[in-house]
This record gives structure tokens, sequence and C-alpha cells, in this order.
């Protein structure tokens, strides 16, 4: 036995495509047995001892017996520590840089790590609870990953309303779930109600920051985070409708290595944005090592939709006050009597239009309200470098097109930028990729509800 493990390992050495870093690859040599390929079977036939192992001869025919080829190259006497085809780094390669066809259809760079081609088990019961974590190679142990991800039965069922806690007799669908456990487990038991079916997902992973809940004792901590996500990811992009979209928060210590991760399994045109969070505030513990690092206070969510084709997104707007959205709007067209006559209008202050309607500018309701009411009238302009427009006659509105254009510039109306919210009609902003507004302070009492 020792002899054909040795002669065996010896052999596979031969072909450059079986050898990385100067190991043979146990993924890439069954995945060639798998196809019986050409020139393994070749090499293989060369030595007696191996030939006569694992072929059969069959009316003069030689049969390749793959099965046990498989089974001998997976026994852990025979590279015991080569379980992934990846490398014992994390990086970025290119497609082909193992083997054509496994990473990806695309020719493009994608992120390599330390038992990408697994799932990890994921076995801990508590969060403090540290273990040698079990890595399914997809290869060699599908049996095994068949079981741990096949649907499991969910127990404990309790049901909460405004009444209290109540027995759970039946589900109508149409229920809010929490459900606590593997979320890796929980995730594939969603399958097969509600694949393609889901329309957001927001997840909050560990962080990896070494001091959060991600404690899997494992010497490839980061790796492991990766394998963590990916196996989780996979599942996520299952359950979501064509139209459907992801958000991922997380922090500086994993964001680069996620965005990529994302990119490969969502695809790089269904990233949709990076959204900057503050999440803390420049005070206590951020504050202690403010002369050696800049103070962290931001985290990033990142958006993508499962298809490009039929996503969209309705714009968001926030409530603001009149003076953050319209600092620079003090302009107002005076249309006289006759508002549709263009010819008559004037341009004057908002101060002047204050006056001229005798309001009381102590009140700042009362301006506030003129202010909305009036917004087609307030404005200010905005030079449109491709257009030519006339600066002649001045101080005269012109109709050009959909524009209205005074003095060469284009006429920009407060309207454009009243929204109404809640039913009423104020100044907004629409919502952009850095937020600054969120309530961050005691969250945690946030719920009233301990789930055991």
């Amino acid at each position: 036995m020792q002899n054909l493990l040795h002669d065996l390992a010896e052999l596979l050495q031969t072909d450059e495509r079986l050898v990385t870093e100067g190991r043979l690859v146990k993924n890439k040599i069954i995945e060639l047995a798998l196809q019986t390929d050409a020139d393994l079977l070749k090499m293989l036939l060369k030595n007696e001892t191996i030939k006569a192992h694992f072929f059969t001869e069959v009316e003069d025919i030689l049969v390749f017996d793959k099965i046990k080829f498989m089974r001998f190259v997976a026994n852990k006497q025979f590279l015991p520590d080569s379980y992934t085809a990846y490398k014992n780094k994390v990086g970025l390669i290119k497609e082909g840089d193992y083997y054509d066809d496994y990473l990806t259809k695309r020719n493009d760079v994608v992120l390599a790590w330390p038992y990408k081609d697994t799932v990890l088990q994921g076995g801990q019961t508590k969060e403090d609870d540290r273990r040698n974590e079990v890595f399914w190679n997809e290869m060699l142990a599908p049996d095994q990953i068949d079981r741990l991800l096949y649907p499991k039965i969910l127990t404990n069922w309790k049901k909460y309303d405004k009444d209290g806690e109540h027995k759970v007799e039946n589900l109508t669908g149409r229920e809010n779930l929490i459900i606590k456990g593997n979320n890796l487990l929980v995730l594939h038991c969603l399958k097969q109600r509600y694949a393609g079916k889901v329309k957001l997902i927001y997840i909050d992973p560990p962080y990896n920051t070494g001091n959060d809940s991600f404690l899997y004792n494992d010497s490839f901590n980061h790796s492991t985070w990766l394998t963590f996500m990916k196996n989780r990811l996979v599942i996520a992009r299952e359950l979501l409708k064509n139209d459907g979209v992801i958000f991922v928060q997380i922090n500086e210590n994993e964001q680069a290595y996620l965005s990529i991760l994302l990119d490969e399994i969502f695809g790089k045109e269904c990233y949709e944005a990076s959204i900057c969070v503050k999440m803390a505030h420049l005070s206590g513990p951020k504050m202690a090592h403010k002369n050696k690092n800049i103070p962290k206070v931001k985290e990033m969510i990142f958006m993508y939709s499962k298809k490009t084709e039929g996503f969209s997104l309705n714009p968001q707007y926030v409530e603001v006050s009149w003076n953050e959205a319209f600092y620079r709007y003090q302009s107002f067209i005076d249309k006289g009597k006759d508002e549709k006559d263009i010819s008559k209008w004037k341009p004057i202050s908002l101060r002047q239009a204050y006056s001229k309607y005798n309001l009381d500018m102590s009140n700042p309701k009362e301006i506030l309200d003129f202010n909305i009411e009036n917004a087609n009238n307030i404005y200010q302009t905005a030079l449109n470098r491709s257009k030519n427009y006339p600066k002649e006659p001045y101080n005269v509105f012109l109709s050009i097109g959909d524009k209205y254009v005074l003095n060469g510039r284009e006429l920009v109306l407060a309207s454009e930028k009243i929204i109404e919210i809640k039913g009423k009609k104020t100044p907004a902003s629409i919502i952009s990729d850095i937020w600054t507004d969120i309530g961050i302070n005691n969250v945690f009492q946030e719920g009233g509800k301990e789930i055991s």
C-alpha cells in the first residue's frame, strides 16, 4: 500500500495541471478522474502497479475503475492536507489560474482563498463556544453537504402579539417570523417555500474583528470568514426575486474582500451602490487613540440587485428645513396679473416678494407656508455649458423648449425639491450614498422582547 501511495503521488507530480506551489491538488485529480481525462489515464497506465490496481480488463479492453481511484485519492492517507483546490492565501486570481470553468464562466478576476470550495459546517451552539470546525468539500463530500443543508423541522414555535405570548396552532404564511439557529441551515430551510420570492434581504454578518461573535477556532480565520459568507450569499441570491435586492452591512475589516465576493456571486453588473453610514460619535473610546489613528465612525452597506433587467429603485427623500434645501434660491418671478404671459414676468428678490405680499418676517411658519405655496416662482439660475442660450434682452424671461431662461442661464425652480411626505408638502433632499442622520443611540433597547 505504501509503495502504491508513493508511486501514485510521484506519478501525479509530473502533471503540472495537478500541482500548486509544489503540492498536489486533490480536487483537480478527482475532477479529471470523473471526466476520464485521456492524459490522466495515459499517465496512470505507464505504471504497472497503478495499472493493475485501478484498471480491469474486460474482453481485451482496459476499463478504468474511477470510483475505486477517487476513493483512494480521497483517503486521508493520500494527500491528507490537500482538501481544497485553493492556495493557503487570500488573494485575487484570474479564471484559469487553477483550472478552467471551476470558478466562473466569465473571464474575470475573482477572489480565491483556502476552503473556497467547501461548506463550513458551522456547528457552534453558543457564540463563545470555540470548536475545530468541519469544512465539507463540495466534490468529496456531497452526501454530507446534502444532509447538512437538507430542510430541517423547526420546533418550539411561539407567537407574540399585543396580547402577549401564545401557542402556535398553525401558520398562514403571512406572519413575520424570527427564526433562531444556524442561519445557513435556516436559509436552506426557507428555500423550498421562498426561493425566487423575496423582494429584499438585509444581512448584518459578524465583522470578524476578533472581538465580535465570529469566534470560529481555525488557523485561517480570515479564510473561514470568507467561506462562511460565500455559503450564505449563494443561497441568499436563490431566495431573491428577479427584481429583488440585497443589502450587506460591514465595517472596514472585511469590506474590501466582501465587495469582490459579492461581485463574483451576484455579478459586477448587479452592483448598485456602496452606502457609507455614520455609526458612531466622536467621543469616548473612539477618541482614546486619536493621536495615532483616525477615529473610525463609519460602516458600509453594499447593495446588489439579483438581475439588472427589470430592477428599478424608487428615489427616497428625507424632510429638511427650507434653508438646507434652498439657501441659494433668493430670486422670485413676479408674474403680475396674467401668469401665462411670460413677457410680463419680472425678476425680483425673494425678500421683495415678502414685502409685496405683506408677510410678517418674524413669523417663520408664515414665511415657510408662502415659500411652499409659491415654490413655482422661487428660483436660482444655473449655467448649462451644453446650451448657448441668448443673454439678451437683459432681465427678460424666455421660454426655450421645456426650460425658462434668464440672461443666458436656466431657471431651477424650488418646486423641483418640494415633495409630499406623509401627506404634507415639505422641502426634501434625496437620500444619497452617505447617511449621517441614523439614530444610533440606545438601539439595543428597541423591541422590548427577549427571544429564548
